[in-house]
């Protein structure tokens, strides 16, 4: 190699060392849906880039515990519903929320009308599909309000929901746990009618805990290097969420490209990424304190069997949404 190229060849080298983007691994909490649109939109609009960071996505799953990977250090960053965070948080994983993308909570009940169900006060008796892993925290906080127990007779009898809706297409449950953006409508595309269905969203009942939030472990808002890097990602990450609140066909057409599996359709992406749109939009991205205490409360009030014991502490920081959308 002549030695005025080779020495080209070294200083381009240099400075790309110099220049490295950092390395930053998110984990979802599920599968690449449209649920999680903003950070494939800043990956392929070149959000990340600008923020001079090379983010890694890495999706979930039904046997992934976005809790265990970033507790095992497979993750920089991960998505969780706060009731799964601030449990895993009282067992000893210092889990921080440094970020709230959603705004309103999706979840609810969808139950057949034929069982009688006209309110919550029909539950009694009944039989329920719950989601675990986690996911049964708001639902149980819900049953204790409710002054139901979980263990049938004349409470509500607990049937373990697989991350699918059989249960209420065979009849092997009343009600089964949906999204508003995704399980819903899995039931209206098996060929049941919307007026064959009645819902009860956790939001309308008061009884909502937050959902989709950004979580660190504690040790990096202690690391100046750290918290510029997750202040970069969470103004890409906001970035990315706008503009598929802007765009959502677009957004949902950007999933489905990284969908390696194959399993999503575009009618059912772009129909997701709607819904989701309302559930970000009230949101900048900073956790609002409000919607947090309610949550907290929600998840004390478990009766004898609380999600949580007591009042967390430190377990959300403004100080990366702060410097992020300032």
């Amino acid at each position: 190699m002549n030695k005025f190229i080779a020495s080209a060849v070294a200083a381009t080298m240099a400075a790309g060392v110099a220049n490295a983007a950092d390395d930053l691994t998110l984990q979802l909490k599920w599968v690449t849906q449209a649920q999680f649109a903003g950070y494939y939109v800043a990956l392929e609009k070149g959000f990340y880039d600008e923020a001079d960071l090379n983010v890694t996505i890495k999706p979930g799953g039904p046997d992934i515990a976005p809790t265990q990977v970033i507790a095992g250090g497979g993750a920089d960053v991960t998505v969780e519903w706060m009731p799964a965070a601030l449990a895993a948080r009282e067992k000893g994983l210092p889990l921080v929320n440094i970020a709230q993308p959603f705004k309103s909570s999706g979840m609810m009940l969808s139950c057949r009308k034929d069982t009688g169900i006209t309110s919550p006060d029909d539950f009694g008796g009944k039989t329920l599909g719950v989601w675990f892993f986690g996911n049964e925290f708001p639902f149980l906080s819900w049953m204790s309000q409710l002054g139901l127990s979980t263990d049938g007779g004349d409470g509500v009898t607990v049937l373990k929901q697989g991350f699918n809706v059989d249960p209420i297409l065979n009849k092997q449950a009343d009600c089964v746990s949906t999204m508003t953006y995704n399980e819903y409508w899995q039931i209206i595309d098996a060929g049941v009618t919307p007026d064959e269905l009645i819902t009860f969203k956790y939001e309308d009942q008061g009884v909502a805990t937050l959902e989709d939030g950004l979580y660190v472990l504690e040790d990096k808002l202690s690391d100046a290097a750290e918290v510029d890097k997750l202040t970069r990602f969470v103004a890409a990450s906001m970035k990315g969420w706008k503009y598929a609140e802007a765009n959502p066909d677009e957004a949902a057409d950007i999933v489905l490209e990284y969908d390696e599996t194959g399993a999503q359709t575009e009618k059912h992406q772009r129909r997701m990424m709607g819904e989701i749109a309302k559930l970000t939009a009230g949101s900048n991205g900073a956790l609002d304190p409000a919607d947090y205490e309610r949550t907290v409360a929600s998840l004390l009030s478990g009766g004898s069997d609380p999600v949580i014991t007591k009042a967390p502490e430190g377990a959300w920081t403004h100080v990366i949404t702060d410097a992020a959308l300032n």
